[in-house]
């Protein structure tokens, strides 16, 4: 089986002079290769090609043979690392956490703590306001970025 920490050696090899990072590598008995890269900004599919080639490039498929697919982190995804978390800032999240679904606002996202604010009604007084929720990031199921469409 190929080894995980080598194919992120060389993704992060490549990363390091860019705007991307590395979110995740999986590496499955059967050599699938699947690594996922985010941005600050987007991911575009030039990078993501560019990428694959050069991980190419660093395997040998004489040695082992293996399957290698590359992409962008997706919206839909939870987010994994502190950077993905910063980059939502200010945007509306699903969080489960303590067996509870909240939607809410990401209002911060430090090294080892995350805080969004959520509208619910108070359970005494019946009306709507606004709490504030922080969460350590091993505390929670998943975070997702809550994508609508109008």
């Amino acid at each position: 089986m190929i080894d995980k920490q080598l194919v992120t050696q060389i993704v992060e090899d490549f990363l390091k002079e860019g705007e991307c990072f590395l979110v995740e590598v999986k590496v499955s008995p059967s050599n699938e290769i699947a690594v996922d890269i985010d941005s600050d900004r987007d991911v575009d599919i030039d990078t993501c090609c560019a990428l694959s080639q050069y991980v190419e490039a660093h395997l040998d498929r004489n040695v082992e043979d293996y399957e290698l697919q590359v992409g962008s982190y997706g919206l839909t995804s939870p987010l994994r690392l502190p950077r993905q978390y910063r980059k939502f800032i200010g945007q509306e999240v699903e969080v489960l956490a303590d067996g509870k679904k909240r939607t809410g606002v990401l209002t911060t996202a430090g090294e080892e703590t995350f805080s969004v604010e959520v509208e619910e009604k108070d359970k005494e007084t019946r009306k709507k306001v606004t709490r504030t929720y922080t969460w350590k990031y091993d505390e929670v199921k998943y975070t997702k970025y809550n994508l609508k469409f109008n």
